[in-house]
């Protein structure tokens, strides 16, 4: 059984409530009583993509299990290599980044923008992504993550500043079916749904939790709910190669 734990949008801005939310999560990933096969965090690590929210994250994401993080929305590509990965001279590429665990393939793609907050794959991710599903054994499950979901979700709000550009990457997906999954984040809920023939899971965010629209009173309301815990999802690949995800509440028991 390969287990993944997927987190999202933990957007650290150098106060305490995003960061002991941060902590909570992390602290119930490094307390269970099995290793991970890795730790997802899809994106929206800093919150004003500053040095020092960068800084606070390094801290704050340290784990024992296999950690794989990708820039959102929120982030810069510079200061989110320079801080998380330790890249002494970065530069602003997108950050595409493959971990290669027992059984499975975890293809993490930038889908930021900069300057922007809606999605787009760039060409040089599509053809990294191309080679690594190319390089992968047809019997080897690989799972595709970045920031933002490829399809909407019925939430307005999101979907105005979704990942764009979908078809080009469902060409990608078609030619490999061994892309078992897409995993994604930056709609502060707990989703699912299908995209070329995929599923796409949704992790729920970290800082805040979005209302739906049927749960707004009145057009104008407040779309995010801050005071609902964090949460976190786990994929799960099988013997039988079936996936199921579940998610779990985190509570501060500090």
């Amino acid at each position: 059984m390969i287990v993944i734990a997927h987190l999202s949008d933990i957007h650290l801005d150098g106060g305490p409530r995003a960061a002991d939310r941060t902590r909570a999560v992390m602290e119930y990933l490094d307390a269970l009583p099995y290793d991970l096969d890795a730790v997802l965090v899809s994106g929206d690590i800093a919150d004003h993509a500053a040095a020092a929210e960068y800084e606070e994250a390094a801290k704050l994401l340290r784990s024992r299990h296999p950690l794989v993080v990708c820039p959102g929305n929120h982030d810069d590509r510079t200061a989110f290599r320079e801080g998380l990965l330790g890249e002494e001279a970065p530069s602003a590429a997108p950050v595409d980044q493959v971990l290669r665990g027992a059984g499975f393939v975890l293809a993490v793609c930038d889908s930021s923008v900069p300057g922007a907050d809606h999605g787009l794959l760039e060409e040089s991710t599509l053809a990294w992504l191309d080679g690594v599903l190319t390089g992968t054994p047809r019997e080897t499950p690989v799972l595709v993550a970045f920031h933002h979901p490829p399809v909407p979700l019925h939430t307005p709000y999101v979907d105005e500043i979704r990942q764009f550009g979908e078809e080009r990457l469902a060409a990608v997906a078609g030619r490999h079916p061994h892309l078992t999954a897409f995993l994604c984040g930056h709609a502060h809920t707990a989703a699912a749904t299908t995209f070329a023939g995929r599923p796409v899971l949704v992790a729920p965010g970290v800082v805040s939790t979005l209302r739906l629209p049927w749960e707004h009173p009145s057009a104008g309301s407040e779309h995010v709910h801050l005071d609902e815990p964090p949460a976190v999802a786990f994929h799960l690949l099988g013997d039988d190669g079936r996936l199921t995800t579940h998610y779990r509440v985190v509570v501060d028991r500090r």
